[in-house]
Parts: structure tokens; C-alpha cells; sequence
């Protein structure tokens, strides 16, 4: 059960506006921020070199942290400056032939699709796009049948950046896993709003953020890599941390996950990332997910009596982003009106899904993202902006 008076007293922010943009940004609370600031103290007082070392720690037990988030070991997981360059660490380091195909979803997020595109231009690979069912979710039957000897790479996000959509993640894990076709999968809003099992997932490559439901700190991220695939993996890039140089002509690459990263690090961005995946893991992420659902269905319910107003999710079990048009209203201006109320939200682009935005002829949307610690009433504030605005 959440304790919502606690939460709250942990996010001062909440007395003062209704934050429903976590999707994009959430709210640190305040052990999170005390452990920024914490850190960057001590640098400003010992240096930067002896803050690390007299945090070490603290600071390595964040991968325990992170692990114990995904159900991994700790050698399976890189600390990243974000998610953007843990998935990019992953994807590039896979080889790649003429006619190698990469499989990917309908509701592809733009940074990953234009990664695709760089390294099909490159080496000649094929992007496949496998359809989405009746409900918008990428149709695990149509997947199977697009399984042959050149499929090279299964890559998805799980939640888009909007459309409400939860792909089924563990239905396509079983798939990659029968067919021992290795499975990168993006989780940025994900982690944090649900429950998160790489090996019920059946993932092979897993990255996130901290920024988003995880309320962690922005400039973090990381990385889950198998420890059976991890071990045949080549980063794209290296320094001295991934690969110490061993002789003048010879390198060896970190055993860990490890090897994805670099040796300079915003430390004291890491310790609040680390503080922030333990007071997720405290409050519990089963709880966590139930509260996001509720307060996202109440959104909806609320949204769908009001005229004009056209939700645009998707799924049998939408996620806690809630997209919607209002007609006759750009989005910016929905966005403005809210903002003006008190009510923060936020506005996503057709060019962040491409192809789901052309095959649904999606306009800008609004986007409303609630987590745990938001109130009905927050809620129930945010339709009446949408209602007055008719």
C-alpha cells in the first residue's frame, strides 16, 4: 500500500502543482536529491578524485541496486550517462551483413528507428517491421511467422513514448529465446511504472533511464546484458576502463558489463540514481504499478466524458501515459492551459513514433503521464482544464 501523505512529504513539489509529466521528467523526492547534493559537497570540499574514492561504496552498490531492480547480476549491468547511450552501447555492438534482418515493432521510438536506418545504410542489414494486432500491440503470432535464418536482431520498446501502449515483452522474449535470435529492448518507461524481470522477460539487452518513472536523477541510465551474450560482445567504442591496455599492442576487455562504460562518470548523479531505485524497490513495484494503473484509468474515464476530447492509446492494458487530442485545440495550447491551472504536462511529437503516428495519421499529442504520487484530486484537475477548454 502506498502511503500517498509520505510520498507527497517527500516531493514538496506536489503542494504547489500537479506534476503529470513523468513520461518525460518525474519529480526527485527528496532522499534523491539529498544524495546529489550530498556528493557534489563533498567534491566541492575534497575534489572530485577523493569524493569518489571515499564513496566507493556507496557508489559500487549501485549495481547491486540496479540488479536487484531487474532480477540480474550485478556483472550484467552498465552504468550510463543515459539510456540513449546504453541502447546505442548495445545495439551497435552486434555485427551486422548484407540481408541481416532487424525486427522491430510498429511503435518504435525515433532514436532506436534511426540507429536501424544508420546501420542498414552501413552494412546492408533489412529493417522489418512485424505488424500490430487488433488492439495496437505488436502481434506475436505475426512475429513467429517472420522468423527465418537471416533474423538477426529482435529490438523493441516496451512502452512507447505515447499511445498508452505496453507491448507484451515476455511473449516476444519467448519467441527470440525458441529461436536463439538475441532481443534488445528498450524499457525507458518501463522501469520504474511496473514490475521489471529480465529473465522472465526473457530479454538479452535491457536499457532504461533514471529521469522517468524511476525518479532518479537526468544524465543516468544503464544497461542489462546477459551474461551468454555479454561475453561475445565487442562495444563499439572502448577506453582504458572497458579494455585496460595490457601491452603496447594488445587490450582486454572487461568480463563485466562493465566494458560498456568509460571511465569518467557524473558520480554524484549515480548516487542519487542508486537512491532512487531503493526507494522504488521500498515502496515496491507491484504497488508502484497498481496505483499508476488507477490513476491513469481514472484520467481516461475522466477524458472520455468530456466532448471533443479523443483518447489516443492503445492495448487491453494501457500503461500510465495517457495520450488524447482535444478538438478545435493544438497541443501546445492544452499543454499552456494546464500549465496556466497549475497542471503540468507535456506534448509528443508524431515524428517520436514515426510509423505508428503515419498509420494512425496522428496529429501532436497531449500527454499525461501520472505515477504513485499523485492525488485523484490531481487527476480529477486535469480533466477540468480539458473541460473548460470545450
Amino acid at each position: 500500500m502506498i502511503d500517498l501523505a509520505r510520498i507527497r512529504a517527500d516531493t514538496p513539489a506536489t503542494a504547489r502543482r500537479a506534476y503529470l509529466h513523468n513520461a518525460g521528467a518525474a519529480l526527485m523526492p527528496i532522499p534523491v536529491v539529498d544524495a546529489l547534493k550530498r556528493h557534489i559537497d563533498l567534491e566541492a570540499e575534497i575534489g572530485g578524485y577523493a569524493a569518489a574514492a571515499q564513496e566507493h561504496d556507496a557508489l559500487e552498490a549501485v549495481y547491486g541496486s540496479v540488479a536487484r531492480l531487474l532480477n540480474a547480476d550485478p556483472v550484467e549491468i552498465a552504468l550510463t550517462e543515459n539510456a540513449t547511450v546504453a541502447w546505442q552501447m548495445a545495439f551497435y555492438a552486434l555485427p551486422f551483413a548484407p540481408g541481416d534482418r532487424i525486427l522491430t515493432a510498429e511503435a518504435e521510438y525515433a532514436a532506436n528507428y534511426v540507429a536501424y536506418l544508420q546501420v542498414a545504410k552501413r552494412t546492408g542489414a533489412v529493417i522489418d517491421v512485424v505488424p500490430s494486432d487488433a488492439d495496437g500491440a505488436l502481434d506475436v503470432a505475426a512475429l513467429e511467422r517472420m522468423i527465418d535464418d537471416r533474423a538477426k536482431l529482435i529490438a523493441i520498446t516496451w512502452v512507447p513514448t505515447n499511445g498508452g501502449l505496453t507491448n507484451p515483452a515476455a511473449a516476444v522474449g519467448r519467441v527470440a529465446r525458441a529461436h536463439g535470435i538475441p532481443y534488445l529492448l528498450d524499457a525507458c518507461q518501463a522501469v520504474g511504472q511496473m514490475p521489471v524481470d529480465v529473465e522472465a522477460v526473457g530479454c538479452d539487452m535491457l536499457a532504461a533511464t533514471g529521469r522517468k518513472f524511476l525518479r532518479g536523477p537526468r544524465g543516468t541510465g544503464f544497461l542489462y546484458v546477459r551474461r551468454g551474450l555479454l561475453e561475445t560482445l565487442e562495444p563499439p567504442m572502448i577506453d582504458h576502463f572497458a579494455a585496460p591496455w595490457v601491452a603496447p599492442d594488445r587490450y582486454e576487455l572487461r568480463p563485466d558489463a562493465r566494458r560498456f562504460e568509460n571511465w569518467e562518470n557524473n558520480y554524484a548523479a549515480r548516487a542519487g540514481l542508486g537512491v532512487a531505485v531503493e526507494y522504488a524497490l521500498a515502496l515496491g513495484l507491484e504497488a508502484i504499478e497498481a496505483r499508476c494503473r488507477l490513476l491513469a484509468d481514472r484520467l481516461r474515464g475522466g477524458l472520455a466524458d468530456i466532448r471533443g476530447v479523443t483518447l489516443r492509446d492503445l492495448g487491453r492494458n494501457p500503461s500510465a501515459i495517457v495520450s488524447f487530442t482535444i478538438e478545435g485545440h493544438e497541443a501546445s495550447a492544452v499543454v499552456a492551459a494546464a500549465a496556466r491551472a497549475g497542471v503540468t504536462i507535456g506534448a509528443s511529437q508524431p515524428s517520436s513514433t514515426l510509423l505508428d503516428a503515419q498509420a494512425r495519421s496522428l496529429p501532436t499529442l497531449v500527454r499525461a503521464s501520472p505515477h504513485y504520487y499523485n492525488s485523484e484530486a490531481e487527476i480529477d484537475q486535469l480533466v477540468a482544464v480539458c473541460a473548460e477548454l470545450k
